[in-house]
């Protein structure tokens, strides 16, 4: 262990800090491209220009095109048991047997106002079955009047029936990205590929999209979240440890079990590797034939898109809206629940609006808000309560980065409920994340006695997923109810210089910046990370009444700076720390862990400024 540098007034000698240091990494510099992009100029007029793009809104024909014109019908419903988190069931509303599909007419309405050279697709107040896709075309904005409730069919064969490829025996399948690839799989409930000036709009809440991801498909046992295959949570420091309700699945149906139509060696589908390329991808077992691995290792080899097919006979669940290298995109007045995977994945959209939405699925990996290399983009007046991160902003993984980064993304005036993180940045993070402006937010984690927010202000990436993140701004943000005070800890690589399980960076920190997320999961580990020039200020986070004491936290601030050991590309990398990291003007409440309220590594230049931790203002510059 070496020393730890500290300068200036503070917690004198208690001992708060945790160091260790990386092996090749002391005396690390940042480059000049990256110390170039900390601006002097006032970032907050920065962020204001992105708002100001959006005063003029987007204009649409003065036409409607109501889908009852085009044959729709109402649905009857009726109640049924069905999954609302992984743990939870509830009586929920479903269509009965034999109602009407209001597809085709939803299409028929699309098609038609496109034709016309655009308008307002109409989806009148009622219920309706949809077995099949919402798809935006160019100048159509498809709005729900209030009380409309779109129920989505939960027949994964829906979304394998309308794509624009054929793919044989694995349906009609359309590109997407899933967790960062790009594939050929099920369509997203809500799907637009290469379009201009749409949105997707409701009057309010009572506007709503149902994925029905937790009712059990028709015969089958098994339902959307069942494909995630995770397994009864009983680990120690899962909150849900215990449960004896829990969403089941059927073994080798899921995307995290061996498929057996995926190949036994990557050669087979990519001959071009060398037999040393091939298993250095696949890695010591066959977990890379799971369906969601597999995914990363067709992209680490570099397969082309039409041949990554997916689709019947493979589970990687559809998201609930995604649309793909679109411009000019409002997103507006709604709520999505019930949603098979992320809740909205718009990926190298541009010029996008998103404004009071309601994220409200408990889910696995019900991700509320995931921009994907886009730019330009207003996120404001949006709920979140979700069963993974709030909002994450990401830009590829691995090599399936063409889209570029994700940048000029500004965050206001929302609310956050449950999830894994209220603002994440990454995983998913391979081309990098800049000039983000987050402001005036309420992390408000009303259920923290059940379901508690596990991280508020997060990034997370690895030597896998690598990228960059520079130029982010935080404040305003205030915390009445805390976050989860009981930590989820970093699981390391064999060999790892952080000795596994003595890092919680999972669940537990008020602020947490985890640049060796998850490592055991990805095979190719040859991309360091970089973080510099994040800003954060004005974070207030109040204590709890837990059964151990008044709380906020398990530990204040977390940073793993990128594990140098990690690494397993050839020669030896240049791992930067984090660096330029600042914090002002927050009080962060009472860490459980007091004895080690802030956790440290490979950081370099990270200054508090009247920064309170149990109730200690502390004014300091660490670097470990």
């Amino acid at each position: 262990m070496h020393t730890v540098e500290q300068k200036g007034g503070g917690f004198g000698r208690r001992r708060f800090l945790q160091a260790l240091s990386a092996a090749g990494v002391t005396g690390a510099t940042v480059p000049a491209a990256l110390a170039a992009n900390a601006k002097a100029a006032d970032p907050w007029k920065e962020a204001q220009a992105i708002i100001d793009r959006f005063k003029m809104p987007l204009k649409f024909r003065d036409q409607d095109f109501v889908v009852t014109a085009f044959g729709a019908a109402t649905c009857e419903v009726k109640p049924v048991t069905a999954w609302t988190s992984f743990t939870e069931s509830d009586t929920l509303q479903t269509p009965m047997a034999g109602s009407p599909d209001c597809y085709p007419a939803i299409a028929a309405a699309i098609a038609a106002c496109h034709k016309a050279g655009g308008g307002r697709v109409v989806i009148p107040a009622g219920n309706w079955l949809c077995a099949g896709p919402i798809v935006l075309l160019s100048n159509v904005n498809v709005h729900l009047k209030a009380g409309a409730h779109v129920y989505f069919s939960n027949n994964p064969a829906d979304y394998a029936k309308y794509g624009a490829y054929d793919c044989g025996k694995n349906g009609k399948l359309s590109i997407t990205r899933w967790e960062g690839n790009d594939l050929l799989n099920y369509s997203s409930m809500v799907y637009a590929h290469g379009q201009d000036n749409i949105a997707l709009t409701g009057e309010d809440w009572t506007s709503i999209l149902d994925g029905q991801a937790g009712v059990a498909f028709d015969g089958d046992p098994d339902c959307w979240w069942s494909w995630k295959g995770r397994e009864k949570p009983n680990w120690a420091d899962d909150i849900a440890a215990g449960a004896g309700n829990y969403v089941k699945h059927t073994k080798g149906k899921t995307e995290v079990h061996v498929n057996p139509v995926n190949p036994t060696s990557l050669r087979e589908i990519a001959p071009h590797l060398s037999e040393a390329e091939a298993l250095f991808i696949q890695g010591p077992n066959d977990k890379w034939r799971t369906d969601s691995y597999f995914l990363r290792s067709l992209a680490e080899a570099r397969v082309p898109v039409e041949k990554r097919i997916f689709g019947v006979g493979h589970y990687l669940r559809p998201h609930m809206v995604q649309f793909i290298s679109c411009t000019n995109v409002l997103f507006e007045g709604y709520q999505t629940t019930n949603t098979p995977f992320w809740q909205h994945n718009p990926v190298n959209c541009h010029n996008m609006h998103v404004k009071r939405i309601y994220a409200n699925s408990m889910g696995p990996n019900s991700d509320g808000f995931d921009p994907e290399s886009c730019t330009n983009v207003l996120i404001e007046d949006c709920h979140f309560n979700t069963g993974d991160d709030c909002i994450a902003i990401d830009s590829g993984k691995g090599p399936d980065i063409q889209f570029g980064p994700a940048k000029n993304i500004v965050i206001q005036n929302c609310k956050m409920q449950s999830g894994h993180g209220a603002l994440t940045l990454g995983s998913i993070m391979s081309g990098g994340i800049e000039n983000i402006y987050a402001q005036n937010l309420v992390f408000e984690n009303s259920y923290w006695k059940t379901d508690p927010l596990n991280i508020a202000i997060r990034l997370k990436t690895n030597m896998s997923r690598g990228g960059y993140l520079r130029n982010m701004h935080v404040r305003n943000v205030h915390i009445p109810n805390g976050i989860r005070t009981t930590p989820a800890f970093y699981s390391t690589l064999p060999g790892s210089l952080i000795p596994t399980k003595s890092v919680a960076t999972s669940a537990g920190g008020i602020i947490t910046i985890d640049c060796g997320y998850d490592p055991i999961n990805d095979n190719v580990r040859i991309r360091p990370p970089s973080v510099s020039h994040v800003r954060i200020s004005n974070v207030t986070c109040a204590n709890v009444e837990t059964k151990a004491g008044s709380y906020s936290c398990y530990q204040a601030i977390v940073i793993l700076g990128p594990v140098a050991s990690d690494y397993n590309g050839p020669g030896k990398p240049v791992v930067l720390p984090v660096s330029d990291i600042e914090v002002s003007d927050c009080d962060l409440g009472t860490p459980v862990n007091a004895d080690k309220p802030m956790y440290l590594y490979n950081v370099k230049g990270l200054k508090l400024k009247n920064v309170k931790i149990a109730g200690k203002a502390v004014t300091q510059s660490f670097s470990a």
